[in-house]
């Protein structure tokens, strides 16, 4: 049976894609996607989730919520890397939801209508989640798993010294969450460092013939000369994605149980994600923390789901 799932997302680009092979996944449900401000602000990414799912046009629907800022939004964006638009700049039509759902109410409303049953995957900063977990406080405890993108284990950033994006865009909302009483599995920057997508894989894409393979090309390739000027590689890092494959196939990976907790008042640490590995019962709940990848392998699926979900829209 499918596994029913919620998706939590930032587009972005790697979430694009993310969301590309999820909507035609057989092995999941997707029962509702919503956007999040992070890589490109809130508005924008409303937009730019509208605009994905019309684009793709999957089988089915999901009903789709859209996040507002978060309480405190710190002046920092991938928009440098992900465009002015956060997708390269692909020309992608849309027509705005005149009334659109707000993202903790879908939240809601998904978990409850299957308590126990709906896995949520969390690939921007987790504004949604604490905000729809402070607006129903039972909401944790009927989430039957929380996957979550962010962190860094040895606290080396990539927005700061030691804090990584997602986390820092939001820190009380993360606090919120990596307390609340729920299952989770965090996939940190040391693991989604590991695969890097390069010009091998782009040319491995669906070809242009095909309107899937036009979107990822034209989405992609600006983001390689983005890396490349910003942080000369010669390749693109897909953190959203690992995530999602942790999820669909966790026998590729390996764990450790630990406690976090989020920095929320540092100057210089504001973000930083803290693993107490003492035994002490009075610690927050622990989080599974992703800390091995089968690299090659996941990479070998990401490139047959892309041209599965090419042939799909064919």
């Amino acid at each position: 049976m499918p596994k029913k799932v919620l998706l939590d997302v930032d587009p972005g680009i790697v979430d694009a894609m993310t969301l590309c092979l999820a909507v035609f996944d057989p092995t999941i449900e997707i029962v509702a996607i919503t956007s999040v401000g992070g890589n490109v602000p809130a508005p924008l990414a409303a937009k730019n989730l509208q605009a994905i799912i019309e684009f793709l046009d999957p089988p089915r629907l999901p009903r789709l919520g859209m996040g507002n800022e978060p309480d405190e939004h710190p002046p920092v964006d991938f928009r440098h890397v992900y465009g002015f638009d956060g997708l390269g700049g692909t020309p992608l039509p849309v027509a705005e939801l005149r009334s659109q759902h707000p993202a903790e109410k879908v939240i809601c409303d998904a978990i409850r209508s299957d308590p126990e049953n709906v896995i949520i995957i969390c690939m921007g900063p987790l504004t949604n989640i604490a905000r729809a977990m402070i607006r129903d406080p039972e909401l944790p405890q009927m989430v039957r798993h929380l996957y979550i993108t962010g962190g860094t284990i040895n606290a080396h950033g990539n927005v700061s010294p030691c804090a990584e994006f997602n986390i820092f865009a939001d820190v009380h909302a993360a606090h919120t969450v990596f307390h609340a009483p729920c299952t989770k599995t965090l996939v940190p920057l040391e693991v989604t460092n590991q695969v890097m997508f390069t010009l091998a894989q782009f040319d491995q894409l669906p070809d242009e013939s095909c309107k899937l393979g036009q979107l990822l090309r034209s989405m992609i390739l600006p983001a390689f000369n983005a890396y490349r000027q910003c942080y000369a590689l010669e390749g693109i890092h897909i953190h959203d994605l690992i995530t999602y494959f942790v999820m669909t196939h966790p026998e590729w990976f390996e764990t450790q149980e630990m406690t976090v907790d989020i920095e929320t008042e540092g100057h210089l640490t504001r973000g930083m994600t803290v693993f107490d590995l003492r035994n002490i019962p009075e610690l927050p709940a622990k989080t599974d923390v992703v800390t091995q990848i089968n690299a090659k392998t996941v990479l070998r699926e990401i490139m047959t789901g892309l041209c599965d979900a090419a042939n799909q829209m064919e």
